[in-house]
C-alpha cells in the first residue's frame, strides 16, 4: 500500500463485518476534520452531503458522485466531537467512524473504522472501496478533489484483487 494508507484490516463476526485503516496525514487535523466531517469537504473525495447536521443525532444523506444507481443513502450522525470523531450510520454502509488524532501541528492520524452487514464478497468489496476513497481523500487534501467525470472501475478492482489476495 502507501506510507499514508496502510492496508486496511478486516475481522467478521456472524453477519457483522469490521473494516480498520490507519491513515498518516501530513495536514493538521483542521483541515482533515474539513474534509470528513463537512459538506464542503465530503464531494472531493467521498460523497456530496445532500443533508448534514452537524450534532448528535443529525440526519446525513450521502450521495455517490459515480454515477452508481441507487447512490442515495440516509442515517444519523451516531458519534460527533469536533476536530476528533466524526461518525455516520447510514443505511448502505453502516457504521462509519472518523477518528482523528494530532500529531504535533501538522500532522493527523486518521483511524476508520467501518462496521455493517455482509457477507465476504461484501467485505472485500468495501476494503477495495474504502481504500481507493482514502486515495482520493489524500488527493483532495493535497488540493486535488475528485474529478468525478474521470471515476472508472479500474483503481477499485486492483485494489479489490489485492485484498482477495490477503
Amino acid at each position: 500500500m502507501t506510507e499514508t494508507i496502510g492496508q486496511g484490516t478486516s475481522r467478521t463476526e456472524g453477519a457483522i463485518q469490521h473494516l480498520h485503516y490507519e491513515l498518516s496525514l501530513p495536514h493538521p487535523v483542521e483541515n482533515v476534520w474539513a474534509a470528513v466531517a463537512t459538506p464542503e469537504g465530503l464531494p472531493g473525495w467521498l460523497a456530496a452531503a445532500d443533508v448534514f447536521e452537524p450534532r448528535l443525532g443529525g440526519a446525513i444523506t450521502l450521495r455517490w458522485l459515480n454515477g452508481a444507481e441507487d447512490a442515495v443513502h440516509s442515517g444519523q450522525i451516531t458519534a460527533w466531537d469536533p476536530d476528533v470523531v466524526a461518525e455516520y450510520t447510514i443505511d448502505l454502509h453502516g457504521r462509519c467512524r472518523f477518528h482523528l488524532e494530532a500529531e504535533g501541528a501538522s500532522h493527523t492520524t486518521l483511524r476508520f473504522t467501518n462496521e455493517f452487514k455482509g457477507d465476504d464478497a461484501l467485505r472485500l468489496d468495501c476494503l477495495a472501496g474504502w481504500h481507493d476513497h482514502f486515495e482520493y481523500l489524500v488527493d483532495a487534501l493535497q488540493g486535488r478533489p475528485k474529478d468525478w467525470s474521470t471515476w472508472s472501475t479500474d483503481r477499485w478492482r486492483e485494489l479489490r484483487e489485492t485484498y482477495a489476495a490477503d
